[in-house]
């Protein structure tokens, strides 16, 4: 008997494998599963600017990496004693004003170079909903807790949304043609946008999404984990306390599906080693001076040795 349906996704023609590298851009959920990518000693990149969650700030990055924007003083403002960009996630904001500005350059700069010799762009928007700056009449990618008076909020339509996937892809290709391109919606709830606004949001990028792929579906995929999330997965206790987020066990069958279908076959015997090493690591024996536990050592220490000689970025 069946007591959950399960989506159907079809195997990617070009499946990520351990010479692949990766950058990984989008909202916390984009986190998630670069965690993933780590663990398992994937070659990747995740979110330089810090998190970005609607589709014109992600543009905005890749603008700004494929120009090499030089920032100034005029990109950054003072607020709650530290200085911050709207373009960027509070993570990056700095007590001093030149270390701010030129560590914003210097991302931009590595940025670029990774998104010229990436094989694969994974991008994880998270909400169509934005703020405008009412003075600037700017979209900002990041508040930073600034008045809420000093914004307007709107929704992004389908077609802008659409136009703007356009411009990130087209920016990308522009320095890497070869490049493929991995799609997804965040699970995670953004109920402070209220239940109704929510499910606007997450359809007009599902939506968006779904029109570029009809145009594009050689080098762009879709997965859907919003979609597992909901359905598959439809159930509070695979959410955080918070109930918005996706707990572990939630992140953990996600990162399966995803790993089924877009991670090649050779792959997966390799990620099983490096699975046994990363356990072994955070093992904590009874007896750390037992003859078992030296074996033991030995052994990890020997799989630790051999991994690098077969993929040498490890």
């Amino acid at each position: 008997m069946q007591f959950r349906t399960k989506i159907s996704i079809l195997k990617s023609d070009n499946a990520i494998d351990y010479n692949s590298k990766i950058v990984s851009l989008g909202s916390c959920f984009a986190v998630n599963m670069a965690e993933k990518l780590d663990f398992f000693k994937f070659q990747n990149s995740c979110n330089p600017f810090g998190i970005l969650f609607h589709p014109l700030a992600i543009e905005k990055l890749v603008e700004f990496a494929v120009s090499q924007k030089q920032f100034t003083e005029e990109d950054v403002f003072f607020h709650n004693e530290r200085w911050h960009c709207f373009d960027a996630h509070s993570d990056l904001s700095d007590a001093n004003k030149e270390s701010l500005i030129a560590n914003l350059t210097s991302i931009v700069k590595s940025t670029k170079l990774e998104l010229q010799e990436a094989t694969h762009i994974i991008i994880t928007y998270g909400t169509s909903w934005i703020y405008r700056n009412i003075t600037t009449n700017k979209i900002v990618a990041n508040c930073h807790k600034v008045s809420q008076k000093q914004f307007s909020k709107e929704i992004l339509s389908v077609e802008i949304i659409e136009k703007s996937m356009r411009n990130t892809i087209a920016l990308i290709q522009k320095i890497n043609p070869n490049v493929n391109f991995i799609f997804t919606v965040s699970p995670v709830r953004h109920l402070k946008d209220g239940f109704v606004e929510n499910q606007r949001s997450k359809a007009h990028l599902i939506t968006a999404i779904h029109k570029i792929i009809n145009y594009q579906l050689s080098i762009i995929n879709y997965f859907p984990s919003y979609e597992i999330m909901m359905d598959e997965l439809r159930d509070y206790r695979f959410y955080t306390p918070d109930m918005i987020h996706p707990n572990q066990v939630a992140i953990d069958y996600i990162w399966l599906r995803f790993s089924e279908t877009f991670i090649s076959e050779e792959s997966h015997s390799v990620m099983k080693e490096v699975e046994t090493i990363q356990k072994g690591l955070k093992h904590r024996p009874f007896n750390p001076n037992s003859l078992s536990h030296q074996q033991f050592l030995v052994k990890l220490q020997d799989k630790m040795w051999a991994l690098p000689k077969q993929f040498p970025q490890f």
